[in-house]
């Protein structure tokens, strides 16, 4: 679901889907249970390959700008003048974005009638 996924395609959704079902799905029932998982992990010491899709496989887009750019270039003296990086810059307009449509989505809950959910043809010209 993350924004890095858009130009992947369904057949390949389903390819990795089938290759992760591979590894892990010892009985082939098409479902990974927490016995078929534990065993992939602490038993048999495996982890997930690197498919080549998301924000990468540490863990959701934040956490990666976190541990591959913050700690990298950044630490806990870096005031806010000191972000000037495409990559601050890049995440932190992400965080303006999200922020902007939180407050939309705000107000739009407070209105008893949203005219842009009205379909067309029942809306006067």
């Amino acid at each position: 679901m993350d924004d890095s996924n858009k130009h992947v395609t369904q057949q390949r959704k389903d390819e990795i889907v089938q290759q992760i079902l591979g590894l892990i799905d010892t009985n082939h029932n098409g479902v990974i249970d927490r016995d078929e998982f534990v065993s992939f992990i602490d038993e048999k010491h495996q982890t997930l390959p690197d498919v080549g899709t998301g924000p990468g496989h540490h863990g959701d887009d934040e956490y990666e700008y976190e541990i591959h750019h913050w700690e990298k270039y950044h630490d806990e003296n870096t005031k806010l003048e000191d972000l000037t990086h495409p990559e601050d810059i890049e995440h932190f307009k992400k965080h303006e974005e999200m922020e902007l449509e939180e407050e939309r989505l705000e107000k739009l809950s407070k209105q008893s009638i949203v005219e842009e959910n009205i379909p067309a043809k029942f809306r006067r010209n």
